[in-house]
């Protein structure tokens, strides 16, 4: 009997992505290696990776991860389209995956992408691995948009954040979808009173800037990005929870319109968007959830190859 073509549908969701690498490896442990990737967000790097055969890689850098090396990979610019200018990871890409073209995989990938000003859903599936990832993750007011073909590119997540509909365009006769926002939304709450909820009046967020040092400028800096404990959130966290938001009532609707045949849910509610110095915890969520659904698969794979 012929195997059924596998596809996988890896879900965009800043540093919750890195329950991919748990998914994926306990997937090839199980001997139900994806045959085609589609990949949102960090949903691509880490398809990209494992495609190339540079999981191991990937996860040896996440492992490595402390808040001190995460914020010192955020090349903070003002004068761009982005908050971040994204060249140190960038390097990073590039010492890995620089000799790359998406069509000389061994396996079919696409990382999806959003036109900016149109807002068409791009698949890139030619050209430079590098390019495509890179325009994947830019995230709207974060990293500068990337121009591919005389296009814009920003983050896919805002089209399609889980592109189940790409693996069955491709030819996947069972799709795996990886829903990293199963456990997050719906947590939130009303205010309904603005006054007894705001927080009191203080000093302007910039004035201890005046007439302060290097390393305190940047400390205050960190804070009105990332936001301090127990105040309001910072300019990042803001950002990145709006579009989380969006994200999930996109992915909420595309799924019920084109179901996968699997859905891996790690539960990673708990860990921040950019808690990118929990990928263990992350990893684990991921196996412990792909693992659950081994059966399944198996099961599936015996129906479409009958």
């Amino acid at each position: 009997m012929a195997r059924p073509i596998i596809g996988i549908a890896l879900g965009g969701g800043a540093a919750r992505g890195w329950a991919h690498i748990g998914v994926l490896k306990a997937l090839i442990e199980a001997g139900l290696e994806p045959d085609i990737v589609a990949g949102t967000s960090i949903g691509a790097l880490a398809g990209a990776c494992y495609v190339t055969g540079r999981l191991d890689a990937l996860e040896d850098f996440a492992s490595s991860l402390t808040r001190r090396r995460v914020f010192g990979f955020l090349d903070i610019n003002f004068t761009g389209s982005g908050l971040i200018s994204g060249q140190r990871l960038n390097s990073r890409l590039e010492s890995h995956l620089q000799d790359f073209s998406i069509e000389g995989l061994s396996r079919k990938f696409v990382a999806v992408a959003t036109e900016l000003g149109t807002g068409h859903e791009v698949w890139l599936n030619k050209g430079s691995l590098v390019n495509a990832l890179r325009a994947s993750f830019a995230l709207p007011g974060i990293f500068r948009p990337v121009k591919i073909n005389g296009r814009w590119l920003i983050d896919g997540a805002l089209v399609n954040p889980i592109p189940v509909s790409v693996c069955r365009a491709l030819g996947a006769r069972i799709v795996i979808a990886v829903n990293l926002n199963n456990d997050v939304i719906g947590k939130g709450g009303i205010i309904h009173d603005q006054e007894v909820f705001a927080e009191p009046a203080g000093p302007p967020e910039d004035a201890p800037l005046r007439g302060t040092n290097g390393r305190a400028a940047i400390h205050l800096l960190h804070r009105q990005i990332f936001g301090r404990r127990g105040g309001a959130p910072g300019i990042s966290a803001v950002m990145m929870d709006a579009i989380n938001i969006t994200q999930d009532r996109i992915a909420r609707s595309r799924l019920a319109g084109d179901p996968p045949d699997v859905i891996i849910a790690p539960k990673v509610g708990p860990i921040g968007l950019f808690d990118f110095h929990r990928a263990g915890e992350a990893m684990a969520q991921g196996t412990a959830a792909a693992e659950k659904q081994i059966d399944e698969i198996r099961s599936l794979m015996g129906v479409f190859a009958a």
